[in-house]
């Protein structure tokens, strides 16, 4: 009796997972106009905006120049980031030599400085 598999009826098929949680029903008319209303005013907003900016046959003629310039900067900036990393490897990798060379200086000198006869117990 105990090998009795009896189906849990409970227990949701994984393939209707999600389905209670979309929101099937349609939208009214009400709240679809109301919301077109909204977007024609906010394309007539950008709109308005884009007429307020001031040369822009200019810049839409110097944008390829623009972009070459910002490529050259950028390419000026990764050679000046390269040397400053560099430097940054210099002095740390100075400091770190100098480091280790004082302990292996204190070593030797703990070293020599040894009784013969010590005991070390460990």
């Amino acid at each position: 009796m105990a090998d009795l598999n009896i189906p849990n009826l409970n227990i949701k098929s994984e393939k209707y997972i999600f389905k209670k949680k979309l929101n099937l029903r349609r939208k009214s008319k009400r709240r679809l106009f109301s919301e077109a209303f909204i977007l024609f005013i906010l394309s007539l907003l950008l709109v308005y905006i884009n007429y307020l900016i001031p040369n822009k046959n200019l810049l839409l003629q110097n944008l390829p120049s623009t972009f070459n310039k910002s490529l050259l900067l950028l390419i000026d900036l990764f050679s000046y980031l390269y040397e400053i990393f560099l430097v940054i490897f210099i002095f740390a990798s100075s400091f770190t030599a100098l480091i280790l060379m004082i302990g292996s200086f204190y070593r030797l000198f703990k070293v020599s400085k040894r009784k013969s006869k010590q005991i070390s117990y460990k």
